[in-house]
């Protein structure tokens, strides 16, 4: 057994150099270290060992597991750390400065910073199945909440991603716990248009999956991310709300900076904005991703890119961000 726990990991440190890319890096991580990997079901088979066994091999594989996660962590650390070195040929002509759209500057901002804590990125489908949009997150077809979300559906069965949460249970099937993802992207709802709303518009999920995991860890997140985005101090509130993939769920709610929260179209002359909704994950849903909730638990957030944008440029029209009108985008020119 144990050349053949050297071999694993060899094979590990072969793959590892040939990897290029953070997706390439977290199949790896799946193969090698995952829930359905060979050194996870040594683990496993530790229990039908004899006492001498157990105490030869036990902290042999675990020891070398923790290795391979080392190596793992440290090459993905390596690739994101990576300068990309770019030259300038002065024989060009000047043309234009272009500019990265407000949401997508606000998207590098908070991946930035959940990355510095530990989270990695992933993705997911725009075109969602109904069991991992809806279903998989304690949402059966009958359930009432499925009516908050005006729902586009396919021709071909499949519909437009309502959430970005659909990712969570996508990712625990493939990593296992712990975990620790964010997901930025695009979803879809048939929404009435008007200042603050929008058919289409951006999310940030976030994900932490470990034992031990309280609201209280939930809290310091969406604080540090909300006090280095927006670079100023402003009045945050927690109030209760109602997710059926989180219990308890919460509302985050940020002063709005359009009004200084006196009151304004934006917010509906609340001077308060939605703009992290959250809260500990269900059982359900850790279930649905093949994790014990009696020995992990979680919490989840979706932070809305688009309207912490607005928060953070003061930008008092949503639609404005998916007009395309240059003369305005091009304010934010960096």
């Amino acid at each position: 057994m144990e050349s053949k726990i050297t071999k694993i990991k060899e094979e590990l440190e072969k793959a590892l150099e040939k990897a290029e890319k953070e997706a390439d890096i977290l199949n790896i991580k799946s193969d090698y270290v995952g829930k359905k990997s060979e050194i996870q079901g040594m683990l496993a088979s530790l229990k039908d060992m004899s006492v001498d066994d157990k105490r030869k091999y036990g902290s042999l594989i675990n020891n070398t597991k923790k290795e391979m996660e080392e190596l793992i962590n440290k090459k993905l650390e390596d690739i994101n750390n990576k300068v990309n070195i770019t030259f300038d040929d002065t024989t060009l002509y000047e043309i234009e400065k272009g500019s990265l759209h407000p949401v997508s500057i606000v998207a590098r901002e908070v991946t930035d910073i959940l990355k510095r804590m530990g989270f990695t990125v992933v993705s997911g489908p725009e075109m969602e199945t109904e069991y991992y949009n809806f279903e998989a997150l304690n949402i059966p077809e009958d359930h009432p909440a499925r009516d908050m979300q005006d729902t586009y559906y396919l021709d071909n069965g499949m519909l437009l991603r309502t959430q970005t949460s659909g990712v969570q249970v996508r990712s625990m099937e493939k990593y296992g716990a712990p975990l620790r993802i964010c997901v930025p992207g695009r979803v879809f709802r048939n929404e009435d248009l008007d200042a603050n709303h929008e058919n289409t518009f951006f999310q940030m999920e976030g994900m932490v999956i470990d034992k031990n995991i309280s609201i209280g860890n939930l809290m310091y997140v969406m604080q540090s991310v909300l006090r280095e985005v927006l670079k100023s101090d402003v009045n945050v509130r927690i109030r209760p709300g109602f997710f059926p993939f989180t219990e308890p769920s919460f509302e985050i709610d940020c002063s709005c900076t359009i009004c200084g929260g006196k009151g304004c179209p934006t917010c509906k002359n609340s001077g308060w904005i939605e703009i992290i909704p959250g809260g500990m994950v269900h059982p359900n849903v850790l279930k649905a991703g093949g994790i014990d909730p009696d020995v992990y638990t979680g919490f989840a957030f979706g932070i809305g890119l688009t309207r912490l944008a607005m928060m953070k440029y003061k930008i008092n029209d949503i639609r404005v961000l998916n007009s395309g009108d240059i003369r305005y985008l091009e304010q934010f020119n960096i």
